[in-house]
């Protein structure tokens, strides 16, 4: 308990809260301390990588844009391949695209065809859950490809948004993981 005591704290203590970023009202969570400082980046990556070998990964997802500054160093610990899932229209030749809702409007990612196939069980890796509407398109992304979630991991959750009702459903017997719930 000390160690998960012990991690939650450096975690914590490298985020810097911003005032009203983007807009107004919003409290924005900033991750680049945390990214800066070695310690701090190589506890977090060690966590998440423990995550995926729990979870039996054999690829890892990381969504763009800061789910790829942490899903590529997680992928490389846990001796993985990585996978990046990006805006459309990112990634040359064939890919598996998905469009989801946002507040306003729609989006779409989408990730190359041929990374991904029956039998992987892939890790989603991102920074924040906030209301989940781009994990849940890298979900059903997935999952076209023919391929296994095997869980979602992220640095922080943001609870009061809901996303984790939202995913849950999405994601079956794969685990949720935070480690850090705001």
């Amino acid at each position: 308990m000390t160690e998960l005591a012990d991690i939650t704290s450096l975690l914590l203590s490298r985020i810097r809260d911003v005032a009203d970023y983007p807009e107004p009202g919003v409290m924005f969570k900033d991750i680049t301390p945390l990214l800066a400082d070695p310690a701090a980046f190589s506890a977090l990556t060690d966590a998440l990588a423990a995550i995926a070998t729990e979870t039996g990964a054999t690829k890892v997802v990381g969504l763009e844009a800061r789910g790829f500054i942490l899903g590529a160093p997680v992928a490389v610990r846990a001796g993985l391949g990585f996978i990046p899932v990006r805006k459309a229209g990112k990634l040359p030749g064939a890919t598996l695209r998905q469009a989801y809702d946002l507040e306003y409007g729609s989006a779409e990612i989408e990730v190359h065809a041929e990374d991904l196939a029956s039998g992987d069980r892939v890790l989603i890796v991102d920074d924040v859950l906030a209301t989940g509407g781009t994990a849940e398109a890298a979900i059903q992304l997935i999952q076209r490809a023919g391929a296994e979630v095997s869980g979602l991991a992220v640095l922080m959750e943001l609870g009061f948004l809901s996303g984790r009702d939202r995913l849950e459903p999405a994601l079956g017997e794969a685990p949720l993981r935070a480690l850090l719930r705001i």
